[in-house]
């Protein structure tokens, strides 16, 4: 049976606060990063946000971690990162001003069938795009579409013309 170091698994290397504040920071750092910077997910998650993900990720670890060791470090660093995540979904609910601040407001692409250009550059939606989403729904051209909206969430929504 292999030599294992119980005691040092569950030991901690660094001290408790010093993991709560360290996810804190950085929680709070990658929130705002991605609050107001990587908004748009148009539909679906492409090869390079997940590559995105996944460098934050690698890049975070350490900040956050401090080189922590033990399973016990690794679970206090995750609860704090959980912790405010549940609390900013909660507080979001509870006070819907701060949930208007925690997500970005619904943007018109379209409206009566005619593209919003200035709205489709602000979110970096090509014309190919719109137009995808659009042929999603069932519909051939935008004369079909009252109204396109990109929501605080990214996604998009189409809202059909009535005939």
């Amino acid at each position: 049976m292999p030599d294992i170091d119980w005691e040092g698994m569950f030991m901690f290397s660094a001290s408790p606060l010093e993991i709560i504040i360290r996810g804190t920071v950085v929680y709070w750092f990658l929130f705002l990063v991605f609050r107001f910077v990587v908004r748009r997910d148009v539909g679906s998650v492409g090869i390079a946000d997940v590559l995105v993900l996944v460098i934050v990720a690698d890049a975070a670890q350490n900040a956050m971690a401090g080189q922590y060791k033990s399973i016990s470090e690794g679970c206090i660093l995750v609860s704090t990162i959980v912790f405010w995540n549940f609390l900013l979904d909660w507080l979001s609910y509870r006070y819907p001003k701060l949930g208007r601040l925690a997500q970005s407001g619904i943007l018109c692409l379209v409206k009566d069938g005619k593209m919003l250009r200035k709205n489709m550059r602000k979110e970096m939606v090509t014309e190919e795009e719109l137009m995808s989403k659009v042929r999603q729904q069932g519909l051939e051209d935008l004369s079909q579409v009252r109204d396109v909206y990109m929501e605080g969430d990214g996604t998009i929504s189409v809202i059909k013309r009535e005939p």
